[in-house]
């Protein structure tokens, strides 16, 4: 997982921005990542404290890393469909007048 698109920073944004305007979906995807990244870390910490079970954490480590590429990809591609700013990760003024109406 060295070559992840957002940083936690980046995700945890999301989420703050998604919990102000009630947008669910990219929060639930930052969430899941953030969660397979602390998942990955014990495991990979787990391969050296406990060398003869190094195997079994590799194969959940590995799980992690493929789970995780599919969940960056879904929220790069929802951020772009839903038209979040790429640099600031700020969300849209429409779905933020759309949370608005709901109200």
């Amino acid at each position: 997982m060295d070559s992840d698109r957002f940083s936690n920073a980046q995700l945890q944004w999301i989420l703050e921005q998604a919990g102000i305007h009630m947008c669910a979906c990219p929060a639930q995807l930052a969430g899941k990542m953030l969660d397979l990244r602390a998942l990955h870390r014990y495991q990979t910490g787990c391969m050296s404290e406990m060398p003869e079970l190094a195997e079994s954490h590799r194969v959940i480590a590995e799980a992690c890393e493929r789970a995780h590429a599919l969940l960056e990809e879904a929220l790069d591609r929802v951020l772009d469909i839903e038209g979040w700013d790429r640099s600031s990760l700020e969300m849209p003024e429409g779905l933020r007048k759309k949370r608005d109406e709901l109200l």
